[in-house]
């Protein structure tokens, strides 16, 4: 049991007998004590003066009299203006390493034996190009969500959703029909997402050329955005790919499947999985049905021009559409279909989408319509609405082709992470295969701290040479810090020191050992707060005060030069499972620490 459960029962145990009232244990608030005081849990006594009728003092003294004379944890306690102190003795501190010393993978829980599931979708691309920046964040995020949920305890199943099929798509493949000559990637030499990417980009060139025609000839901007060949042409091929067009399919399944082989490449830079791939042109059909269904039952409405919609107004949104006048399903046409389909598959008991929060609107709509639609789980479809990335010159746009395509910058933090690592001689003595691995987990660890670190429901501002700095808040100074306490220990498996399992029970801790063995106590509880809050933040903070205190200790206190042998031991063992709980931390984050640097 938990220390401040022991303290909750404890507090309610005295004032049943002080007192002689039975209290409900909640109201009982126990908060770790301000650096500031001495002790490691502070009980808020205000909550009780109702009961006691005495002072917060007397209240605070009746209370911390009863706790260490009857709680062996308990060792002293002080009381500031009403607030109780409670100090734990360092034994139950010694108790706390010697624990997660001998336990594998501490402060993860097993896994529950219920068959709930979680399923967690993340990345959901489109097939019209190539990963960026923004969806690093995403599939990083997504992706240590899971890891966290599942340290947490919760089965859960990781989902990607690849939108391939849309207008956005037939954007990419009339580009390519008109103007690219059987380009290949090959002939390119260049990853096929990108390639795809490229008439993306093309597409929108020629389309704005149209309109501004069309605007010069008379036109409003309004009409001309309508009326432009283009995209009548790209609507026509939407409708010739649902009516399953053999020249059309052909075009579709070329390109995309060039743009998987370049999903996969930079998936597996990234170090990102998933248990299930989703595809839209597999589940809009079902959406379609859903949609079909609705309106038979008079759920959903059909206007004049033969658009279905789902009328919202009496939630206070207003009018959804969910199938156009050409009979071609949007968005939320597939996003029926592919929720409805998965609930059927697992049984999820809660799913959670990663996507950024310029969709919070779409998923207020999802669940609504899915509830309209008579399905009953979707009040537990949630949406990990997170902020945007920004780049100090401003806002990506990827019709424009500004965006900063994710294998350049993961090439480019590799490249920054050799030139600043070599220049600080951290590779010093290392061979060209060793420079090459570490120098990529070094980069790596760099950009998904610097993106994990922020709360995912902020914007943030992402500056590459900030995030790869040795000192500070980063990725590398965390992975120096692990790399430091393996150091430590092969140093003193070269000189022969032993150190045992074994804890002398009243060696006497400084403060410092203490606060970094009350700081690995706090694990188990960070990972569950994050779970809760679905946010990998909270596990990089952590870990970084976890590196932050035992530099500090390293630096203020000798180890390997230390002649106490239990004292020494102690140290050892201290290293050993401070420099374990940081790999632990950072593997929820997806980051790997070098064993040297």
């Amino acid at each position: 049991m938990k220390i401040e459960s022991v303290i909750k029962q404890e507090v309610a145990a005295a004032i049943k007998l002080i007192y002689n009232q039975d209290i409900d244990e909640k109201i009982v608030q126990i908060t770790k004590t301000k650096q500031e005081f001495e002790g490691d849990f502070t009980l808020v006594v205000f909550p009780l003066l109702k009961i006691s009728k005495k002072s917060p003092d007397q209240t605070a003294s009746d209370i911390g009299d009863y706790l260490v004379k009857n709680v062996t944890e308990i060792n002293r306690f002080n009381i500031i203006k009403g607030f109780l102190n409670i100090v734990v003795s360092g034994d139950y501190w010694l108790s706390i390493l010697k624990s997660a010393y001998v336990s594998p993978h501490y402060g993860y829980k097993k896994k529950e034996s219920s068959e709930d599931v979680t399923l967690i979708e993340y990345s959901s691309p489109n097939t019209n190009k190539p990963l960026h920046l923004g969806h690093i964040r995403n599939n990083i995020l997504g992706w240590s969500v899971a890891e966290i949920l599942k340290a947490s305890g919760e089965k859960v199943v990781k989902v990607n959703l690849v939108n391939d099929r849309g207008i956005h798509i037939c954007k990419s493949m009339l580009a390519w029909k008109k103007w690219g000559n059987e380009e290949t990637p090959e002939k390119a030499k260049i990853k096929g997402d990108k390639l795809v990417g490229n008439y993306y980009v093309k597409f929108d060139q020629e389309y704005k050329s149209q309109i501004a025609t069309l605007v010069a000839e008379g036109a409003s901007e309004e009409e001309a955005t309508k009326k432009a060949p283009l995209i009548i042409e790209a609507q026509e091929m939407l409708e010739k790919w649902e009516a399953g067009d053999s020249s059309v399919r052909t075009i579709w399944e070329k390109m995309n499947h060039w743009v998987y082989k370049g999903f996969d490449e930079t998936y597996k830079k990234l170090g990102i999985d998933f248990d299930k791939t989703y595809f839209e042109s597999e589940t809009y059909s079902l959406g379609k049905s859903v949609v079909a269904e609705g309106l038979a039952k008079d759920l959903l409405i059909k206007k004049s021009d033969g658009s279905i919609w789902a009328d919202l107004t009496k939630d206070g949104l207003d009018e959804k559409l969910l199938l156009r006048a050409n009979g071609t399903s949007v968005y939320m046409t597939q996003d029926l279909g592919t929720a409805i389909q998965r609930q059927k598959e697992y049984h999820f008991n809660k799913q959670i989408y990663v996507v950024g929060n310029e969709q919070n609107y779409h998923f207020q709509v999802l669940s609504l319509v899915l509830k309209k639609l008579g399905y009953s789980w979707s009040e537990n479809l949630y949406h990990l609405s997170y902020g945007m990335v920004e780049l100090p010159e401003g806002k990506m746009k990827s019709r424009e082709g500004t965006v900063v395509d994710a294998d350049e910058l993961i090439d480019e933090m590799i490249s920054t992470a050799k030139e600043i690592s070599l220049e600080l001689g951290k590779l010093d003595g290392y061979t060209p295969d060793e420079v090459k691995k570490t120098c990529k987990t070094i980069a790596l660890g760099a950009l998904k701290y610097f993106i994990l670190k922020v709360d995912p429901k902020k914007n943030m501002l992402f500056n590459p040479k900030e995030s790869i700095d040795f000192n500070g808040n980063t990725g590398p100074f965390i992975q120096y810090t692990y790399a430091r306490s393996k150091s430590i220990l092969r140093k003193a498996n070269e000189q022969k020191l032993q150190y045992s399992k074994e804890i002398p029970s009243k060696i006497k801790l400084s403060s410092k050992e203490t606060e970094i063995i009350k700081l690995i106590y706090e694990f188990e509880a960070v990972i569950d707060q994050a779970a809760k809050e679905y946010s990998p933040a909270l596990i990089a903070n952590y870990v970084y005060e976890l590196a932050k205190e035992y530099n500090q200790f390293y630096h203020d206190f000798p180890i390997l030069k230390e002649t106490n042998s239990e004292v020494q031991n102690i140290r050892l063992i201290l290293t050993d499972v401070a420099g374990e709980v940081i790999k632990s931390a950072m593997a929820l984050l997806g980051i790997s620490v070098p064993e040297r640097m």
